[in-house]
């Protein structure tokens, strides 16, 4: 067995807020990998970074990525960077990965510019896009649906989401 869903997609985009709705929906519980390796590190993703440094960050991400994948009929959220991996990428083969696009203005406006978000330090806006760029052809990549999240609501974003995979919630 495998998740019911998988959703990807750069900081910003409603990973976490989309994938809370979607497990009301689909009665099943909401997994979120960040918070798998804040809870395994005893520390924010923040303080990681800053302690050990982002190789040390994707290792614990990667583990919590596979040990994610092996659990069952769970809504799973991933962290922006997760697709960065090539075992990532080779284990979300087959899955049922959603890709929530959003443009960089968008984006910026979620993620606002005092949050704890290491990688988007210094210009949010400018880091933001650099991001996506370099990203966005490993999130489709990896993606069965994409659904742009601008001017949606979460749940205009669950209703597509739940309508395209033909699922009822």
């Amino acid at each position: 067995m495998s998740p019911l869903v998988v959703l990807v997609g750069p900081p910003g985009s409603g990973k976490s807020t989309v994938a809370a709705l979607l497990s009301e929906r689909l009665h099943a519980r909401h997994r979120d990998t960040d918070t798998d390796v804040e809870t395994a590190a005893g520390k924010p993703i923040s303080d990681i970074f800053v302690d050990s440094g982002e190789a040390d960050f994707r290792a614990l991400e990667r583990a919590a990525i596979v040990a994610a994948l092996a659990d069952s009929g769970e809504v799973l959220s991933l962290g922006g960077g997760a697709i960065l991996d090539p075992d990532t990428r080779a284990d979300l083969a087959g899955q049922t990965v959603v890709f929530l696009d959003v443009s960089v203005g968008e984006a910026a406006k979620r993620v606002g510019l005092g949050v704890a978000r290491p990688l988007l330090l210094g210009n949010v806006r400018t880091q933001l896009r650099n991001l996506m760029e370099a990203r966005r052809p490993l999130y489709v990549e990896v993606a069965k649906l994409t659904v742009t999240t601008d001017d949606k609501t979460p749940e205009q974003i669950t209703d597509e989401i739940l309508s395209q995979l033909g699922a009822r919630g």
